[in-house]
């Protein structure tokens, strides 16, 4: 990447117009499969602005600093570092999530979760004071939750420190800290023995073999122990649904993130455990995504 200065030999002025169309080129001949939208997201970063407002503003020159800062962005991104990770955010459910290498990337899948929680809610099938979010990572279950349910309070537990600080500052940023007690700890073993009318969870739930084939985005960016499970992808789940039972109220729910391919083997665990009422849910692509069971 090598536009430094303000203008080329030929005069024209690398103002924000051309710096898109170039970056845009250059990410994609570095692999990027949404490389415009990665173009448009860090440089209304560096910018302060708001990508819609890029649009009135091509014939702008943003000055050497941006220039520099921009460039030095998409170097990384060139070299296969995540948007969300350059940038330090994510946006999940139409909210702003703080991200980091700690933490995995949100991904819309996940929303489902979300969706599935509310609509038990909104079914009457059930109605919770107290939810539990098993492996919270960047907090983006439990926040959310607890923006749409202004009524129940949440314990919000991960293995990892780190993540469960950045998860603190997403409860602090959405003013939701006051209802979310972050515990860490190994799955359910930080929830004590407190009862829960809901569990949601999104684990680890890749294979070892299906982590190997992952693209390097993926596998040298984001945290291995929060996306690999084991060598089925089962391991996690495993150890959860039988423990996740005893923390639950009765008539409680259980409410799980997977694989499409591990969704019939996640219900018929659950079932094999005792829960009643199973059924996978599929995400907005149709997809079986989220497996359900009630105590």
């Amino acid at each position: 990447m090598s536009q430094a200065n303000s203008s080329d030999a030929d005069g024209q002025i690398w103002n924000i117009g051309r710096l898109i169309n170039w970056t845009s080129q250059y990410l994609t001949e570095s692999g990027s499969d949404s490389a415009r939208l990665d173009t448009e997201v860090l440089l209304s970063e560096v910018l302060g602005c708001e990508r819609i407002m890029l649009y009135t503003r091509f014939e702008e020159d943003p000055g050497d600093n941006v220039r520099a800062k921009f460039r030095e962005l998409v170097k990384q991104r060139a070299a296969g570092c995540p948007v969300a990770y350059l940038v330090g955010h994510k946006e999940f459910f139409s909210l702003k999530f703080k991200v980091t290498t700690d933490t995995l990337i949100p991904r819309p899948d996940t929303e489902d979760i979300v969706q599935n929680v509310l609509d038990l809610t909104k079914g009457n099938l059930v109605e919770p004071n107290a939810i539990a979010d098993i492996g919270t990572g960047s907090g983006i279950l439990a926040v959310t939750l607890a923006r749409e349910l202004p009524q129940v309070q949440f314990v919000a537990s991960d293995i990892s420190d780190a993540a469960l600080t950045v998860a603190r500052d997403n409860a602090a940023f959405h003013a939701v800290a006051d209802r979310i007690e972050f515990r860490c700890g190994d799955l359910c073993t930080p929830l004590e023995n407190q009862a829960f009318d809901v569990i949601v969870s999104n684990p680890p739930y890749v294979s070892e073999a299906e982590f190997e084939q992952c693209d390097r985005t993926v596998k040298e960016f984001e945290p291995r122990q929060a996306l690999v499970a084991g060598p089925t992808g089962l391991e996690i789940y495993q150890r959860l649904v039988p423990e996740a039972k005893d923390r639950l109220h009765p008539n409680g729910w259980l409410v799980l993130e997977t694989s499409p391919m591990l969704a019939e083997s996640l219900k018929q665990l659950l079932a094999e455990q005792g829960y009643r009422n199973v059924d996978i849910k599929p995400d907005h692509s149709g997809n079986p995504r989220v497996v359900i069971g009630q105590i």
